[in-house]
């Protein structure tokens, strides 16, 4: 999925699950110069004027470190937006000056930590954010994209260790955020949901903050069955009125569970660029039962064989939830699943694991997430529905 701007945009929140849950692979050309295909912009956006205007000012002098950390900034906070892995591309294209540097400025390699997070490199984006903390061990931006990234990991103390550093090197509610998260996920979802509900009554938080807060808030009530809070805060991020490829994402989640189909529809009818949300259209589409489903569904069996080919591993989750649940095919899902496991362990992660494993009736497939989630605590109302299932089902 994926979170991303500077500390004070929160590059690292913005990026990981919540993107790398919609994102298609982002194709890298080799400098901002070629040409792939036209991004889909008016001249008369106002966006567009911007990325032409930075993009004026680094073509003089492609070394220029400030400009060309300006653009690849904005190129990314651009494909969160509109869930378009090209961007993605180009922003590691601005950086190729420093790519390959042992040592790169800081400020590009947060930038390259955050682009390797979001392809699930996630051991290299760790090791670029110590190499940024060894030289600025104040960094706040570096010590929440850490945070993130271990999160991911299932790394919940040293999470929270990075998060604690935010103290006082960024604003409470970051803080807040941060530690409210990873509660979430480990047995504290009651105090979690007060840190965040206290974090979204700050009025000084920015629109891409309030999203942040107000998703992280909706998913934390979502799994533990408080469901009115939870579509109350998706409607407090979407509020917000900007654009968010995750959002999108976990509220057609949301919907999905509570099986209002035809909301899903209307919600991602348009969407169909990004895999994330062409899958769960395609989900409700099945339900449905509407032609436009065999469509779908054959794209998206495109665009994975595709990522296949290019040997790319960043949506095995979603690819192994398409396997299962649109192509049915269980045997197929469950590696699939096992192998993104190794990877990354949220609570979306745990549910297509069980759901394969119960699927192929193969429960030392699901211990792994059984222990986590004992291990842990997890409050997640699908999560030990499913366990009880494989603990009571004979196999």
């Amino acid at each position: 999925m994926n979170r991303l701007f500077t500390v004070v945009c929160m590059v690292g929140w913005f990026m990981l699950s919540h993107v790398g849950a919609t994102y298609a692979e982002p194709y890298r050309p080799t400098d901002d110069t070629q040409v792939l295909q036209q991004l889909s912009f008016k001249a008369s956006d106002p966006v567009a004027r911007e990325l032409d205007s930075l993009r004026t000012n680094l073509r003089g002098n492609p070394r220029n470190l400030e400009s060309a950390v300006k653009l690849a900034t904005r190129y990314i906070e651009q494909g969160r937006s509109e869930g378009d892995p090209r961007f993605l591309g180009q922003a590691q294209a601005i950086l190729s000056p420093w790519w390959n540097e042992p040592t790169p400025p800081p400020a590009a390699l947060l930038l390259r930590a955050t682009i390797r997070q979001n392809a699930h490199e996630f051991d290299q984006a760790l090791a670029d954010l110590d190499q940024v903390l060894a030289v600025e061990p104040n960094n706040a931006q570096a010590w929440l994209t850490k945070a993130s990234i271990l999160q991911v990991q299932a790394r919940y103390d040293e999470a929270r260790r990075a998060c604690q550093r935010l103290t006082r090197l960024a604003a409470a509610h970051v803080l807040l955020g941060c530690l409210g998260d990873i509660a979430g996920v480990t047995g504290q979802s009651v105090k979690s949901r007060e840190l965040l509900r206290q974090v979204l009554s700050d009025t000084t938080l920015s629109g891409r903050e309030r999203i942040w807060i107000a998703t992280i808030l909706a998913e934390t009530a979502a799994r533990t069955g408080a469901i009115r809070e939870a579509e109350e805060s998706f409607a407090e991020a979407f509020k917000v009125g900007i654009k968010d490829q995750y959002l999108l994402g976990a509220y057609a989640d949301f919907l999905l569970d509570q099986r209002r189909y035809q909301d899903v529809m209307s919600l991602l009818q348009s969407e169909t660029r990004a895999d994330g949300l062409l899958l769960r259209l395609a989900l409700a589409e099945q339900t449905l039962k509407l032609p436009i489903f065999q469509n779908h569904t054959a794209e998206l069996a495109a665009r994975f064989a595709a990522g296949r080919d290019r040997g790319t591993t960043v949506h095995v989750r979603e690819e192994a939830r398409f396997t299962l649940a649109l192509q049915h095919d269980a045997r197929r899902a469950l590696p699939l699943a096992q192998a993104n496991w190794k990877v990354q362990r949220e609570p979306a992660d745990a549910r297509i694991l069980l759901e394969s494993a119960l699927a192929t009736k193969n429960s030392p497939a699901a211990q792994p997430v059984l222990d986590w989630m004992t291990s842990n605590h997890v409050e997640d109302f699908h999560l030990r529905q499913l366990a009880k299932q494989i603990q009571e089902v004979p196999f």
